[in-house]
């Protein structure tokens, strides 16, 4: 089990009166999502606020085809505010938000961090930037489904999986890949054996080796 404290994920921490600090202190929990799991769909109760510790989140939109989009991806001191919607007057969001690999993280009950939001101008500027940065997120997907080719979307996906990584082997599949991108499995398979002929990745069973970063580059820019 991983021990930090809360107030390091927290920037408004000093801010608040120590009655803040002592309702926050008391509701949080460490809790452990494993990979793969639900933590909101859109339609179930509101959560609260997830901070990562150590592992990723992901949050993705699904059409009534069942075709999913990721929006953004949440990795460690990253806060989740999907899953307290409940929080947010006025705005709902059908956002899936699920562990993309074994996650550490800390739990703040809605409820709790409304209390504080409420009593703390810094609280509240801070849940501000944070939905902010979330939207700018959105914004930046939608320019690149509207003005750039698939094959620029997954040489740039291609080039950020290498840097959660650590390296230029990825254990990504094809359908995971075309889930980020809202595409099906087939393109990204027909995608990436181009990719291959052109000397740029190397494809082996539950493997992807990136072979030539610089002209991945070139496709990403």
């Amino acid at each position: 089990m991983i021990v930090i404290s809360v107030e390091k994920y927290l920037p408004f921490w000093n801010e608040l009166d120590e009655s803040m600090k002592k309702l926050l202190d008391g509701a949080v929990k460490e809790i452990h999502i494993e990979k793969g799991t639900v933590i909101s769909d859109g339609q179930t109760k509101c959560t609260g606020l997830i901070i990562v510790i150590k592992g990723q989140l992901r949050a993705y939109l699904m059409s009534e085809e069942g075709r999913e989009i990721t929006l953004y991806r949440l990795k460690d001191g990253d806060m989740c505010l999907f899953t307290a919607s409940c929080m947010m007057n006025g705005i709902r969001f059908d956002v899936t938000v699920e562990a993309a690999a074994d996650t550490q993280a800390y739990l703040i009950p809605a409820e709790a961090y409304k209390k504080v939001s409420e009593k703390s101008a810094a609280a509240a500027n801070y849940t501000g930037s944070v939905m902010a940065s979330r939207f700018s997120d959105v914004m930046w997907l939608v320019d690149q489904l509207i003005n750039k080719k698939l094959d620029s979307r997954l040489a740039a996906l291609l080039i950020e999986e290498s840097g959660l990584a650590g390296g230029n082997v990825l254990t990504v599949t094809h359908e995971e890949l075309g889930n980020h991108l809202g595409s099906v499995r087939e393109v990204i398979t027909r995608m990436l054996r181009y990719f291959q002929s052109e000397g740029i990745v190397r494809l082996t069973r539950g493997r992807i080796e990136i072979t030539d970063f610089e002209k991945l580059k070139q496709i990403a820019s």
